[in-house]
């Protein structure tokens, strides 16, 4: 093999890490990204909040509309890769005609320009934001997630009422220890003699002494209120019930007899119940139509999950990104959408901090120092800008979504056209990719509601005059159709497709079940009313 040597010009496509810092925060949800401030917050010393408003850097909302350069194209076009969140160039050009692929640097390098002085992308900005707070004030002041610690526990409810028991300590511990035992829907899920083993092992004298607390103890904790607590199927839950609506005779509008059938249906299995197979319940129950059908009704209006209320879930407040507006009325109205100030973070650079560095003479030993607190300060600098390109690509976005949906806006879901992310893509020069980490887990305020970006994309069904139906629209349509039916005549599926199509609207009977199953609506036979 003969050796040589031989000059080549490659071009080579280099993620820096602002860029990879800004395609990560366009990602980031509203939560994410709070959580990404605060801990830039207390990572970097030249990052702060501001309450003072400052005039925006020019590099902010006022370009948004402007034409996006060859060169930010060349990065839009990378493709992102989340197995190992490293990016590959689609297109490269090299002399030799070979593709060349994308490095990453070895870590993170926030190189400076050589300048400490401040810069004027250091002030802050998101000056028209009001400070991180909420609409509490005082000493009173409390957040949602606060409110929903504060939220009573099924365990605590229940101690209380054991509280007013006159009991042994044997029984009085066996009952505390079923409490704690319960699920958050209010079940005992284990046997007492499970129960009774973990706690005596191997000896059967202690294994039969506890079982008889525990039994004991079961019996009053299925007197305590809400009834059906305690219970260790759902049978015996309704059972509970049934006896308590039973004795007490508090509800005039039922009668005896419903209730002793009611009770002898739950004594059969729940799948007769779940299917209301009244052929199979009427002999096995020995009750006549009319009464199998007002049993039914009775048990519908028991509770299946005792402890549902006491369950302490995770309340996630939707906080929209963009706010949409409508200014005018009839034909000429008009649509503004705006960033909400409410997530907008203020910050700017420590000013004190950045004019001590600058005045700052480095030499000798300290020069390594300072160039890290130079890098510090570059990458503040960065932060900013790419949280503000951030909320300025959103707002684009948004706004082009805006503008292609505008019949939503007017008329509601009825009227969206199908809509794809390659579409607003071309329109503003981005990669599609790009789209799609914007439109996800961000949320719009409309006058019909707040949905999220993604939600204003759907494909098309074809229609008789040769067009497209959005699936959102469709999704709509079937939800006016089951709210129209008659309740003793509900719409199967089949009926639904031929109402679509004499809508126009070609839709497979398997397509408008997938619909409805999306939207959360019981099939026909369970929606039938007895």
């Amino acid at each position: 093999m003969k050796q040589g040597l031989s000059l080549r010009t490659s071009q080579h496509l280099a993620l820096t890490p602002q860029l990879q810092q800004s395609i990560r925060l366009l990602q980031l949800s509203t939560m994410e990204l709070s959580s990404e401030v605060d801990q830039m917050l207390d990572d970097n010393p030249f990052l702060e909040r501001s309450e003072d408003a400052a005039e925006r850097e020019s590099y902010g909302l006022e370009q948004a509309d402007t034409a996006v350069s060859a060169n930010d194209r060349e990065l839009e076009s990378a493709t992102y890769s989340g197995s190992d969140d490293t990016y590959t160039a689609k297109s490269s050009t090299e002399s030799s005609a070979e593709e060349s692929s994308t490095t990453l640097d070895d870590g993170p390098s926030w190189e400076g320009d050589g300048t400490v002085s401040l810069s004027p992308d250091d002030s802050e900005w998101g000056g028209e934001a009001r400070a991180h707070g909420n609409n509490l004030t005082g000493d009173d002041e409390m957040d949602a997630t606060e409110l929903a610690r504060n939220q009573e526990s099924l365990q605590s409810f229940l101690l209380r009422q054991a509280l007013t028991l006159r009991l042994s300590p044997e029984d009085q511990a066996a009952l505390y220890f079923l409490i704690e035992s319960l699920n958050d829907d209010g079940y005992l899920e284990d046997e007492l003699t499970d129960l009774a083993t973990g706690l005596a092992g191997d000896d059967d004298s202690q294994i039969e002494e506890l079982v008889h607390h525990f039994t004991v103890a079961l019996r009053l904790l299925q007197s305590l209120e809400p009834t059906g607590v305690g219970a260790q199927n759902l049978a015996q839950c309704l059972r509970l019930q049934l006896t308590a609506l039973q004795a007490l005779q508090v509800d005039p509008g039922v009668d005896a007899d419903t209730l002793a059938v009611a009770l002898r249906i739950c004594a059969q299995p729940m799948d007769l119940l779940a299917r209301r197979d009244i052929k199979h319940l009427m002999p096995v129950c020995n009750a006549s139509d009319a009464q199998v059908r007002a049993a039914i009704a009775l048990i519908g209006r028991l509770e299946p999950k005792p402890g549902r209320r006491f369950v302490n879930v995770e309340r996630n407040i939707v906080v929209p990104d963009v706010l949409v507006v409508a200014v005018g009325q009839g034909p000429q109205v008009k649509f503004q959408v705006r960033l909400n100030p409410e997530v907008m973070p203020r910050l700017r650079v420590h000013d004190i901090y950045a004019n001590a560095l600058k005045g700052h003479k480095a030499g000798g030993s300290d020069a390594a120092n300072f160039a890290a607190l130079q890098q510090r300060l570059q990458e503040a600098r960065w932060f900013i800008k790419n949280i503000q390109q951030r909320f300025d690509t959103i707002l684009r976005v948004s706004s082009a979504i805006v503008e292609r949906q505008k019949s939503f806006f007017v008329h509601g879901e009825l009227a969206m056209r199908p809509l794809v992310l390659r579409e607003i893509a071309d329109e503003l020069g981005l990669h599609e990719s790009t789209i799609s980490r914007v439109t996800t887990a961000k949320y719009m305020a409309t006058p019909f509601g707040t949905f999220e970006l993604k939600y204003f994309f759907g494909s098309g069904l074809g229609t008789e005059s040769g067009g497209n139906a959005s699936s959102t629209a469709v999704r709509a349509l079937i939800k006016q159709f089951v709210a129209a039916e008659s309740p003793k005549k509900p719409l199967s599926d089949n009926q639904l497709s031929d109402m679509l199509k004499e809508q126009g609207i070609e839709c497979a009977r398997r397509t408008v079940a997938k619909y409805r199953e999306g939207l959360r609506i019981a099939p026909a036979s369970l929606r039938k009313e007895l």
